[in-house]
């Protein structure tokens, strides 16, 4: 019997630039954003989606919050050093099914 291997972790296996904290912490940062922040959605009414720069603005902000002055040290022992990283990360969430993607959406939004 061959067992499904979760799909986090097949991308774990194929995309070694980033750690699980990283992926868990945009996931975490877009709940922030759509909960605490209550930021504005782009896309059809009822649909709670946000730009790439919305999102980006949500992680600067939740990262402040949860590590502060370390923010940027945590980041980079995720293996995260610039705001394309976070772009690299979105997409391949997209991938997998772990998020949506709009029409309007690019890459280079991060």
């Amino acid at each position: 019997m061959t067992e499904k291997i979760h799909p986090i972790v097949e991308l774990l296996q194929q995309d070694q630039r980033f750690h699980i904290e990283a992926y868990q912490f945009v996931r975490e940062a877009l709940s922030y954003a759509q909960e605490i922040l209550k930021m504005p959605t782009a896309g059809e009414e009822g649909e709670h989606h946000l730009t790439g720069q919305q999102l980006c603005e949500a992680i600067r902000q939740y990262c402040v919050e949860q590590y502060g002055f370390m923010a940027k040290t945590v980041l980079n022992s995720w293996g995260v050093h610039s705001t394309s990283d976070f772009g690299e990360i979105v997409y391949n969430l997209i991938r997998i099914k772990h998020m949506k993607k709009s029409d309007s959406d690019r890459r280079e939004d991060f």
